[in-house]
Protein backbone atom coordinates (compact mmCIF):
# COMPACT_ATOMS: atom_id res chain seq x y z
CA UNK A 1 0.00 0.00 0.00
CA UNK A 2 1.32 3.73 -0.80
CA UNK A 3 1.28 6.32 1.32
CA UNK A 4 0.89 10.26 -0.17
CA UNK A 5 2.16 12.33 3.05
CA UNK A 6 1.17 14.77 4.35
CA UNK A 7 -1.02 12.05 6.31
CA UNK A 8 -3.85 12.80 8.54
CA UNK A 9 -5.12 14.01 11.24
CA UNK A 10 -4.08 17.59 9.27
CA UNK A 11 -3.36 20.73 10.86
CA UNK A 12 -3.41 24.03 9.08
CA UNK A 13 -0.23 24.01 7.82
CA UNK A 14 -0.06 20.13 6.26
CA UNK A 15 -3.74 20.93 5.15
CA UNK A 16 -2.20 23.79 3.11
CA UNK A 17 0.49 21.09 2.35
CA UNK A 18 -2.08 19.66 0.54
CA UNK A 19 -4.45 21.08 -1.06
CA UNK A 20 -1.16 22.41 -3.18
CA UNK A 21 -0.13 19.16 -3.97
CA UNK A 22 -3.69 18.97 -5.56
CA UNK A 23 -3.22 22.06 -7.69
CA UNK A 24 -0.07 21.11 -8.81
CA UNK A 25 -0.46 17.62 -9.80
CA UNK A 26 -4.32 18.93 -11.57
CA UNK A 27 -2.30 21.44 -13.41
CA UNK A 28 0.17 18.66 -14.37
CA UNK A 29 -3.23 17.62 -16.80
CA UNK A 30 -1.84 14.46 -16.29
CA UNK A 31 -4.73 11.90 -15.49
CA UNK A 32 -2.49 9.13 -14.62
CA UNK A 33 -0.70 11.02 -12.10
CA UNK A 34 -3.45 12.93 -11.00
CA UNK A 35 -5.48 9.28 -10.34
CA UNK A 36 -2.63 7.91 -8.19
CA UNK A 37 -3.83 10.86 -5.03
CA UNK A 38 -6.45 8.92 -5.11
CA UNK A 39 -7.80 5.53 -3.46
CA UNK A 40 -8.12 2.61 -6.08
CA UNK A 41 -12.04 2.86 -5.19
CA UNK A 42 -12.23 6.49 -4.62
CA UNK A 43 -15.74 8.12 -5.23
CA UNK A 44 -16.22 11.40 -6.83
CA UNK A 45 -19.34 13.59 -7.53
CA UNK A 46 -18.26 16.30 -10.14
CA UNK A 47 -21.07 18.12 -11.12
CA UNK A 48 -23.09 16.17 -12.14
CA UNK A 49 -20.49 13.11 -13.05
CA UNK A 50 -20.66 10.23 -10.41
CA UNK A 51 -16.97 8.84 -10.92
CA UNK A 52 -15.70 5.32 -8.67
CA UNK A 53 -12.07 4.46 -9.41
CA UNK A 54 -8.80 5.26 -11.01
CA UNK A 55 -9.86 3.98 -14.23
CA UNK A 56 -12.83 5.64 -13.95
CA UNK A 57 -10.83 9.10 -12.67
CA UNK A 58 -8.31 8.70 -15.38
CA UNK A 59 -11.38 8.52 -18.13
CA UNK A 60 -12.54 11.52 -16.79
CA UNK A 61 -9.90 13.62 -16.73
CA UNK A 62 -8.55 12.86 -19.99
CA UNK A 63 -12.07 14.04 -21.41
CA UNK A 64 -12.27 17.02 -19.16
CA UNK A 65 -8.81 18.21 -20.62
CA UNK A 66 -9.48 18.18 -24.10
CA UNK A 67 -12.37 20.22 -23.61
CA UNK A 68 -10.93 22.51 -21.04
CA UNK A 69 -7.53 23.52 -22.70
CA UNK A 70 -5.12 25.79 -21.64
CA UNK A 71 -6.07 24.79 -18.35
CA UNK A 72 -4.50 26.65 -14.88
CA UNK A 73 -6.05 25.93 -11.47
CA UNK A 74 -5.67 27.76 -8.37
CA UNK A 75 -6.85 25.79 -4.78
CA UNK A 76 -7.08 27.41 -1.52
CA UNK A 77 -7.40 26.05 2.19
CA UNK A 78 -10.91 26.53 3.33
CA UNK A 79 -11.29 24.60 6.66
CA UNK A 80 -9.78 20.91 7.75
CA UNK A 81 -11.05 18.88 10.60
CA UNK A 82 -9.64 15.26 11.19
CA UNK A 83 -8.59 13.60 8.05
CA UNK A 84 -11.51 16.02 6.35
CA UNK A 85 -10.30 19.17 3.87
CA UNK A 86 -12.38 21.74 2.31
CA UNK A 87 -11.57 23.76 -0.54
CA UNK A 88 -12.59 26.74 -3.19
CA UNK A 89 -11.13 26.89 -6.52
CA UNK A 90 -11.36 28.89 -9.68
CA UNK A 91 -9.89 27.65 -12.89
CA UNK A 92 -9.17 29.23 -15.79
CA UNK A 93 -9.33 27.41 -19.80
CA UNK A 94 -10.74 27.89 -23.12
CA UNK A 95 -13.52 25.48 -25.20
CA UNK A 96 -11.93 24.30 -28.83
CA UNK A 97 -13.48 27.56 -29.70
CA UNK A 98 -11.56 30.01 -28.58
CA UNK A 99 -13.95 30.98 -25.71
CA UNK A 100 -12.61 31.69 -22.15
CA UNK A 101 -14.60 30.43 -18.92
CA UNK A 102 -13.43 31.05 -15.24
CA UNK A 103 -14.81 28.31 -13.03
CA UNK A 104 -15.39 28.44 -9.35
CA UNK A 105 -16.05 25.76 -7.16
CA UNK A 106 -15.87 24.26 -3.78
CA UNK A 107 -14.38 20.35 -3.24
CA UNK A 108 -14.89 18.30 0.19
CA UNK A 109 -12.43 15.60 0.80
CA UNK A 110 -11.49 13.05 2.72
CA UNK A 111 -8.63 10.94 3.14
CA UNK A 112 -7.75 7.23 4.35
CA UNK A 113 -5.30 6.70 6.78
CA UNK A 114 -2.42 6.42 4.25
CA UNK A 115 -3.10 10.25 2.55
CA UNK A 116 -5.53 8.93 -0.41
CA UNK A 117 -8.35 10.83 -1.08
CA UNK A 118 -11.08 8.54 -0.95
CA UNK A 119 -14.11 10.71 -1.47
CA UNK A 120 -14.22 14.01 -3.55
CA UNK A 121 -17.63 16.27 -3.74
CA UNK A 122 -16.84 19.49 -6.14
CA UNK A 123 -19.82 21.92 -6.91
CA UNK A 124 -18.65 24.17 -9.85
CA UNK A 125 -19.91 27.60 -11.87
CA UNK A 126 -18.44 28.34 -15.34
CA UNK A 127 -18.64 31.79 -15.69
CA UNK A 128 -17.89 33.36 -19.15
CA UNK A 129 -14.73 35.79 -19.46
CA UNK A 130 -12.68 37.94 -22.12
CA UNK A 131 -9.25 36.35 -22.92
CA UNK A 132 -8.11 40.01 -21.23
CA UNK A 133 -9.82 39.44 -18.76
CA UNK A 134 -7.91 36.10 -17.06
CA UNK A 135 -5.96 36.42 -14.46
CA UNK A 136 -3.82 33.32 -14.40
CA UNK A 137 -0.84 33.81 -16.05
CA UNK A 138 2.04 31.21 -15.76
CA UNK A 139 3.20 28.55 -18.10
CA UNK A 140 0.80 25.73 -18.66
CA UNK A 141 3.30 23.03 -18.71
CA UNK A 142 3.92 23.59 -15.18
CA UNK A 143 2.75 24.44 -11.63
CA UNK A 144 1.90 28.00 -10.74
CA UNK A 145 4.72 29.49 -9.38
CA UNK A 146 5.39 30.10 -6.18
CA UNK A 147 5.03 34.01 -6.59
CA UNK A 148 1.65 34.13 -8.33
CA UNK A 149 -0.70 35.41 -6.37
CA UNK A 150 -3.63 33.01 -4.72
CA UNK A 151 -7.48 33.31 -4.83
CA UNK A 152 -7.36 35.71 -2.10
CA UNK A 153 -4.71 38.15 -3.12
CA UNK A 154 -6.18 38.25 -6.64
CA UNK A 155 -9.60 39.04 -5.22
CA UNK A 156 -11.48 35.93 -6.20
Amino acid sequence: MSTRPPLPPFTRETAIQKVRGAEDGWNSRNPEKVSLAYTVDSRWRNRADFVQGREQIVAFLSRKWVREQDYRLIKELWAHDGNRIAVRFAYEWHDDSGNWFRSYGNENWEFDENGLMHTRHACINDLPIKESERKFHWDASGPRPADHPGLSELGL
